[in-house]
C-alpha cells in the first residue's frame, strides 16, 4: 500500500526550532544594538556635554548594573512561569527606554536611563538561552547558542557603528536612539505571537520534531553519542556529574559559580572593547568618524564568525564538551591584546588585528552559556544561566569605568589593553578548575 503525499508531509519532521532561533537572533541583535550604540555616540556626546573618560565609561557601566540586578529575579520567574510573557515585556520595555535616551538633557539623566535600560534588557538573554535549551537537542545546543544568541551579540556591533555614525552625522546623535527603538517594538509582538514557553505548546512543532528534541537526556547529554577524547578529557577534567535539581544548589555549585567568575573576566574584555574601541580609533589613531564607524566593526565581524565556528567546534569536534573552546578563547584573547598593543600604524593591519581579536574572543563565547546546560535540569537552567549572566555581566559594569580611569591617569590605550589581557588570563585559570560534565549519572 502506497503512502499518500498527505501522510508523507504529515510524518515529515518540522524544523520550527530554527525559525525560533531566527527570531532569537533578530531580537537579541536589536537588544544588543540598543545597549551598544552609546559607544558610537560617546564622541558626539563629548562635543555637547563636558565629560571625562571615567564619566564616559560610567554611561556604559550603569547599564550593566541594572542588567545584573534583573537577571536572577528573571531566572527564578522563568523557572516557575515560563519565558513568553516576561520576555515580551522586556523587549517592549528596553525599546521604550531606548527612545527616551534621545530626549536626555544631562549626563546624569543618561546614566539613570542607561540603568533603566539594563533593568529592562536583563530578562531577555535569560529568556533567549532558556528557549534554546528547551527547543534544541543536545547535539545542537552550542551551535544554536553560537548562531542565534552569541552570533547576535557580534552581528549587532558589525552594523551598529556605520549605521549609528551615519544617523548621527546626518540627523544628530539623538536620532540614533529614536530610530533604534523601532525594531524592538516590532519584535516584541513577533516574540509573543510565535515563541511559546515550550515546543510542546507550539502549533508549528509536529510530533516528529518534538521527539527529535526530546530524545536526549534532560540535561542535553546524548549518551549514545558519547565517545572519549583521550588526553583532552583528562586535561579538561571530564567526569560524570549529578544534575542540579534545586535552585538552592545552583548557588552552591562551584562549577556554576566558577563559570560565572570566569565569564565576569571575559565580559570585562568584551564590554571594555565595545565601549572604548570607537574612541580608541578616533583619539589614538586619528580616524574620522566615518572611518571609525567601519573599522570599529572589524572585531565584531570576526566575533560573529568566531561564535558560529566555536559553537560548531564545541558540538561536533569536541563532542559537546564546552571547556576546550572556553580555554582557547581565554588564552588566545590574552595573546591578541599583546598583538593589539604592538600593531603598526596601518589601517589595514589595525582592521585585521581587530578582526582577529573578535574572532579569538568569541570562539568560546557560546560555551559559557551552553556549559550550565550540562549541569542542570531544564527547570533549574534558567536560574543557573541568570546567575552566570548576572555575575558575569558585572564585568560590564566595572570594566568600562576601570578602563576610563586608566585612560584619565595614564593617557595610554596600551595600559587598557594590558588590563584586558590580565583579565583574560585570570579567566583561563578559573576555567581550568571547572569539571566538564559528560555522560552524567542521575
Amino acid at each position: 500500500m502506497q503512502t499518500s503525499i498527505t501522510e508523507t508531509v504529515k510524518n515529515h519532521k518540522t524544523y520550527f526550532r530554527w525559525i525560533v532561533l531566527g527570531i532569537i537572533f533578530v531580537t537579541y541583535s536589536v537588544n544588543f544594538a540598543d545597549r551598544s550604540n552609546v559607544g558610537v555616540v560617546i564622541p558626539f556626546l563629548k562635543q555637547e556635554f563636558p565629560i571625562n573618560n571615567f564619566e564616559a565609561g560610567a554611561i556604559m557601566s550603569f547599564f550593566f548594573l541594572g542588567y545584573a540586578i534583573s537577571q536572577i529575579p528573571a531566572g527564578l520567574f522563568f523557572s516557575k512561569f515560563g519565558v513568553r510573557g516576561l520576555t515580551t515585556l522586556s523587549i517592549m520595555g528596553f525599546s521604550i527606554i531606548t527612545f527616551l535616551l534621545g530626549t536626555i538633557q544631562s549626563i546624569t539623566s543618561m546614566k539613570w536611563l542607561r540603568f533603566a535600560l539594563g533593568i529592562t534588557e536583563g530578562p531577555t538573554p535569560v529568556g533567549m538561552t532558556t528557549t534554546i535549551n528547551r527547543y534544541f537537542p543536545a547535539q545542537e545546543k552550542a551551535t544554536a547558542t553560537g548562531m542565534g544568541y552569541i552570533g547576535a551579540t557580534m552581528f549587532a556591533p558589525i552594523v551598529v557603528p556605520p549605521i549609528a555614525v551615519w544617523i548621527a552625522v546626518n540627523f544628530g546623535w539623538r536620532y540614533v536612539f529614536y530610530i533604534f527603538a523601532i525594531p524592538g517594538i516590532l519584535m516584541a509582538f513577533i516574540w509573543h505571537r510565535y515563541v511559546k514557553n515550550k515546543p510542546e505548546q507550539s502549533p508549528y512543532c509536529n510530533k516528529e520534531e518534538l521527539a527529535y528534541i526530546q530524545e536526549t537526556a534532560e540535561n542535553g547529554t546524548n549518551k549514545s553519542n558519547y565517545k572519549s577524547l583521550g588526553w583532552i578529557d583528562k586535561f579538561i577534567r571530564a567526569k560524570p556529574v549529578k544534575l542540579i535539581k534545586t535552585n538552592k544548589n545552583v548557588f552552591l555549585s562551584w562549577n556554576i559559580v566558577g563559570n560565572t567568575i570566569a565569564y565576569f573576566f571575559m565580559v570585562c574584555v568584551l564590554q571594555g572593547l565595545l565601549t572604548w574601541i570607537p574612541s580608541y580609533l578616533v583619539t589614538a589613531k586619528g580616524y574620522s568618524f566615518l572611518k571609525m564607524g567601519f573599522v570599529a566593526s572589524a572585531p565584531w565581524v570576526g566575533g560573529f564568525i568566531g561564535s558560529v565556528v566555536g559553537g560548531w567546534l564545541s558540538d561536533k569536534v569536541f563532542n559537546s564538551r564546552r571547556k576546550p573552546t572556553m580555554l582557547i578563547t581565554a588564552l588566545a584573547t590574552c595573546f591578541m591584546m599583546v598583538i593589539l598593543i604592538n600593531v603598526p600604524e596601518n589601517v589595514t593591519l589595525v582592521a585585521i588585528t581587530l578582526f582577529m581579536v573578535g574572532f579569538m574572543l568569541n570562539i568560546g563565547w557560546p560555551a559559557f552559556s551552553a556549559y550550565p546546560m550540562g549541569l542542570t535540569t531544564k527547570s533549574t537552567y534558567p536560574t543557573a544561566i541568570s546567575l552566570v549572566n548576572s555575575g558575569g555581566n558585572l564585568g560590564g559594569f566595572f570594566s568600562p569605568m576601570i578602563a576610563g580611569a586608566l585612560l584619565d591617569i595614564f593617557k595610554n590605550y596600551n595600559i587598557v589593553f594590558s588590563y584586558f589581557a590580565v583579565s583574560a588570563i585570570i579567566g583561563f585559570i578559573i576555567i581550568l578548575t571547572l569539571a566538564e560534565p559528560v555522560n552524567e549519572t542521575k
